[in-house]
């Protein structure tokens, strides 16, 4: 169920402190900003077995996680670029590709170039949601939406955080659901959405 208005004051810290465990830190934003980018996954991760369990490590920022293949996507709501609410039911009858990201999460921004390239190569076959979990929302989105000048990508606003809370994810968090709305896998942490890797994996989607 997305969280209400009234319980936000709970909902931050716990959004806060699950990204320090293992993502990106708003609080240490500088040093992260100077240090960190987008590390390309190393193992040939299409041919893993299916259900294979506990995420397999791929690379220094990567990790190809499928564990919860199969698990229905969820219901939760979010605003879309016309302001619209929205879920990802939506969007079936396609695979979905889900980003979940930030603008001050530095390796969300750096791989954000190359997820607009691969959401123009896959146009028309995988529809690809970059869902910013920012809490000022619309006010940090637009304008970073504004200076990309991005071809295909549009801006989605999630403003309660709510996806990374219910799906524990740190950022960036980039999940493929299959037509049907079932997850296939979800890669944790920045990547070349442009590289052999990905081509790899998004394969699966056929």
């Amino acid at each position: 169920m997305l969280p209400s208005m009234s319980s936000r004051s709970l909902i931050v810290p716990l959004l806060l402190g699950a990204l320090t465990i293992g993502g990106c830190d708003k609080q240490s934003e500088p040093a992260t900003q100077e240090n960190s980018g987008t590390a390309p996954i190393s193992d040939k991760v299409p041919g893993a077995p299916q259900n294979a369990g506990p995420p397999a490590k791929t690379g220094t920022a990567a990790l190809v996680d499928r564990s919860h293949q199969g698990e229905p996507a969820p219901t939760l709501g979010f605003v879309d670029p016309q302001g619209k609410q929205v879920t990802l039911a939506s969007f079936q009858g396609k695979p979905v590709l889900v980003n979940l990201w930030a603008t001050w999460c530095a390796p969300c921004v750096a791989e954000m170039p190359t997820i607009d390239t691969l959401a123009t190569a896959q146009k028309g076959k995988i529809t690809v949601l970059t869902i910013s979990q920012d809490l000022e929302g619309s006010s940090k989105v637009l304008p970073f939406f504004a200076r990309g000048k991005y071809r295909t990508i549009q801006p989605y606003i999630d403003v309660e955080a709510a996806f990374s809370i219910v799906l524990q994810a740190n950022l960036p968090t980039t999940i493929l659901y299959d037509a049907t709305g079932h997850e296939m896998w979800r890669v944790s942490g920045g990547m070349d959405w442009t590289g052999k890797e990905a081509s790899g994996l998004l394969a699966e989607a056929s």
